[in-house]
């Protein structure tokens, strides 16, 4: 038996026997060996399987130039990572800008806009739709991430990510979605258009938000890892599952402004189940990369 035949053989083993994930797991562990780690191949693991949580920071944080490929400069590079925190804090904190009481996604905001040259020089001033991302991704990473200082280094890398990859995606992605809805129910795009909604669903919540703030945390770090390893076409499947998870509620309303009201508050309560679908939707439709260990 061939080494692949029999790695396929102990998956669909450990799977039967609740053990999902077991070889997946082996096969990260051995790229996570490498003293330079292949950032193509740890892609390809990302859009092909879920991270497992205990290594889902150390992936991202590679994958979104936080730590480089050389495994043995990590602790140096993070050393200074945390004398940046620190410092941005520090002069934050002379300046007023933030105190003890200032929400933690807002301090990080402030920390990036001080980075970026771009803090105002008014503490009352008007967000930007820009700040509005970054806060809806903060709070989310929050979730995520315990350690403050990666938890600033995760957003702030996630939020040029998002700008440099996907910027000239949302168009496209909206043309996806009504693409693939019509592929998986043509009658809930019919109905859509007939209650003017079909271009005036939450795009912007969806695709540039990238569910922040819609979908739980817990439920979203699966989708976020294929964000960060690359697709931002995943956001399409998540938004059709939606859709179609939700059709018989969306066929009883019949204005725009109520499904656009109930799209942005679905209920929180079976969230796993639509993004297990939405991969499977977007493997089905994408095919699945190849990955060799």
């Amino acid at each position: 038996m061939s080494e692949d035949s029999q790695r396929n053989f102990r998956s669909v083993y450990y799977e039967k026997v609740g053990f999902r994930g077991v070889e997946e797991k082996k096969s990260l562990e051995i790229l996570l060996k490498d003293d330079r780690l292949d950032i193509e191949k740890l892609c390809t693991f990302s859009q092909r399987f879920p991270l497992p949580s205990m290594y889902r920071i150390l992936v991202w944080k590679v994958l979104l130039g936080i730590l480089p490929p050389h495994q043995e400069t990590h602790q140096e590079v993070m050393v200074h990572r945390k004398e940046q925190f620190y410092d941005i804090h520090h002069a934050l904190q002379v300046m007023r800008f933030i105190n003890d009481t200032t929400l933690q996604a807002e301090v990080y905001l402030h920390m990036h806009q001080l980075e970026m040259g771009k803090l105002s020089r008014s503490q009352t001033y008007t967000l930007e739709p820009e700040d509005e991302l970054f806060l809806a991704i903060a709070s989310t990473i929050e979730e995520i991430v315990d350690d403050e200082i990666d938890c600033y280094w995760v957003t702030r890398n996630f939020v040029h990510h998002l700008d440099t990859k996907f910027r000239d995606c949302y168009a496209t992605m909206q043309k996806g979605f009504e693409h693939y809805l019509n592929l998986e129910d043509s009658r809930l795009v019919a109905h859509l258009k007939t209650c003017n909604a079909l271009e005036r669903l939450p795009y912007d919540f969806w695709f540039r938000k990238c569910f922040a703030g819609c979908l739980p945390a817990s439920s979203l770090q699966r989708v976020w890892d294929k964000l960060v390893s690359g697709s931002c076409k995943i956001l399409v499947f998540v938004a059709v599952e939606i859709m179609l998870t939700f059709k018989m509620k969306i066929n009883a309303l019949n204005t725009s402004e109520s499904i656009n009201e109930f799209l942005e508050k679905v209920p929180l309560d079976n969230t796993d189940p639509i993004v297990n679908k939405a991969i499977d939707l977007w493997h089905k439709h994408c095919g699945v990369p190849a990955h060799s260990v």
